[in-house]
């Protein structure tokens, strides 16, 4: 699939995406925090209601989505173990200076560079805009690649940070934790006492019967919705980001020789969580989802083939094959 938004527009689109997702997840707090209200203080058995659970709830969910995106980035750095490139390892320095490179090229500001104690190649850029972004790889990419290969995926990655996709995959990353954190609890508080006490009355209405079953099943669906949202995050933002990198490094055909050697990678990158999945470069869980097309591949999955993602390398260098992807 060739991307049918050029870099301004995948820009704005990534802006007002990211607006959405921090509104959906305040409701949906609010949603949680009015059935509190409901099932536990007795919502319309008494002439004056203070809404107390909904308030706390869109309050505290206010809160949560400023800080995804203040503090989002460094929860994502903290879970996976990396720690800050360092000047005195040869392989660090020439990661640090690959970075500078494509700074340099992009005219952005440059990253702070961290690395990834995993063995597995992969990289990720995370952050809320330019001026906060901060790239990482796994020091099993700085052991696989070399530095052709490497400036291509870092030049993919600032692509990223360019493109505003950073400030939209940071976000999705640390509501995907929250939200399955709280419907957890949510869970526990309907097992043990949650539906028992006052507001009898009202639950036994129709309408209180309607909203029961809502409230559980937003409760139970929620961490799957949440992981759906992380993996509709566009698959061809990919697809942008590999030809914006190219543009950089004027070279598609060494991201073109990364991804390969990626694709060959046969290990789990264990330290990225599924929710921070589709930050990285290539699937960090190997799912098969991600070699395929089609409506479940588009609903499921995280990343485009590789191997279509090579192609359009390759003809952006004028070497033109086939595809044997399945659908």
């Amino acid at each position: 699939m060739v991307p049918s938004r050029n870099i301004y527009e995948q820009q704005n689109h990534n802006k007002w995406m990211t607006r959405v997702i921090m509104l959906g997840f305040i409701l949906f707090l609010g949603f949680l925090g009015f059935g509190f209200d409901y099932f536990y203080l007795g919502i319309f058995e008494n002439d004056f209601y203070l809404p107390i659970g909904t308030i706390i709830a869109v309050v505290v969910g206010t809160i949560m989505a400023v800080s995804s995106l203040e503090s989002g980035a460094k929860s994502v750095l903290r879970s996976t173990g990396a720690t800050q490139a360092d000047p005195n390892n040869p392989t660090h320095q020439q990661l640090i200076n690959v970075v500078e490179e494509m700074s340099i090229a992009s005219g952005m500001p440059k990253p702070q560079v961290f690395v990834v104690p995993d063995l597995d190649p992969n990289a990720f850029a995370t952050g809320k805009d330019p001026e906060h972004s901060y790239v990482a790889v796994t020091q099993g990419l700085l052991d696989t690649l070399n530095r052709e290969e490497l400036q291509g995926v870092i030049a993919h990655e600032m692509s990223h940070v360019r493109n505003y996709d950073i400030r939209l995959m940071t976000v999705v990353a640390a509501f995907v934790g929250a939200i399955v954190l709280l419907s957890d609890s949510g869970r526990r508080g309907a097992r043990f006492g949650g539906l028992s006490g006052r507001g009898n009355k009202s639950r036994s209405s129709g309408l209180g019967g309607v909203f029961l079953i809502l409230w559980l099943i937003g409760i139970v669906l929620a961490p799957l919705i949440a992981q759906l949202m992380a993996m509709m995050v566009s698959r061809r933002r990919e697809y942008l980001a590999d030809a914006s990198g190219a543009e950089l490094t004027r070279n598609p055909l060494g991201l073109a020789s990364a991804l390969q050697k990626l694709d060959k990678a046969s290990a789990a990158t264990e330290s990225i969580k599924r929710g921070s999945a589709h930050l990285c470069i290539v699937d960090p869980l190997g799912r098969s989802i991600n070699s395929k097309e089609g409506f479940a591949a588009e609903l499921f999955g995280t990343h485009p083939p590789i191997e279509k993602r090579v192609l359009a390398l390759d003809a952006m260098a004028y070497q033109y094959k086939t595809t044997t992807t399945s659908a």
